[in-house]
């Protein structure tokens, strides 16, 4: 007999925003980073979003690539203070039914994982945070002297969540049929594939699309949206507008 387990994505499904993208515009405020870098493509960028204009993963997969070329030759033990900030102003910032879930996850001794596109020495501090001792982030490649190459081992699309699941169940003896995962975005649709009990936390539009297009996954799946200080379960087959 396995073990439980919870899954759980972490930009936009448990932080109500970017990690990477709260630590760019922190690196720019510091002046660790040239401000015309975020006031030219980057903010341009950010504000069709914010207009909602265009696509939401479109928007994060631009940004990322943006923040990853900025980051490239910067020591990583310099930026320490700045990406410790983060989640200590930022890592309350969480939505609150995901946040109770974690908690919920942890009264049943259910094995708790983040699985997340966010930066990986990001990640581990929002882990630390929350008393999460399992997580598998974006992995920012960093050269003999601790300065980032600029390349990376990215952890946001469905097949390298795939893997880091596959790898969690082999190492753990995670029971797959009894589990959870917690998502928002259509590079967590594999892992809510994978579990008995899947939660799709505001899920943009493409999720939502293929999740109804998928008999398997919408027969068990649950929407949840929250807004202000309402939490909706929403019905999984609710027409798009």
């Amino acid at each position: 007999m396995g073990n439980i387990a919870a899954f759980f994505d972490v930009d936009g499904t448990l932080y109500r925003d970017s990690l990477m993208i709260e630590h760019f515009k922190k690196l720019i405020k510091y002046e660790v980073l040239d401000p015309a870098i975020w006031h030219g493509k980057a903010k341009k960028t950010f504000e069709n979003w914010d207009k909602r204009h265009g696509n939401y993963e479109d928007y994060l997969e631009e940004v990322a690539k943006i923040y990853i070329n900025s980051m490239k030759g910067l020591n990583k033990d310099y930026i320490d203070f700045i990406t410790n900030q983060v989640v200590k102003l930022k890592g309350d910032r969480v939505y609150r039914f995901t946040r109770d879930r974690i908690y919920w996850h942890k009264e049943q001794r259910h094995f708790i994982f983040f699985i997340s596109g966010a930066p990986e020495f990001l990640l581990s501090k929002m882990a630390k945070k929350y008393q999460i001792d399992h997580y598998k982030g974006t992995e920012y490649y960093i050269d003999e002297n601790n300065n980032f190459t600029g390349e990376i081992n990215q952890m946001w699309d469905s097949n390298s969540k795939t893997k880091a699941i596959k790898d969690f169940v082999t190492q753990y003896n995670i029971d797959l049929d009894k589990s959870y995962a917690y998502g928002d975005t259509n590079g967590d649709f594999n892992m809510l594939k994978m579990v008995g009990h899947p939660i799709a936390i505001n899920p943009v539009k493409e999720l939502v699309i293929n999740i109804q297009n998928d008999k398997e996954l919408r027969d068990k799946a649950t929407f949840i949206v929250e807004r202000k200080d309402v939490i909706y379960k929403i019905p999984v087959n609710t027409p798009i507008l």
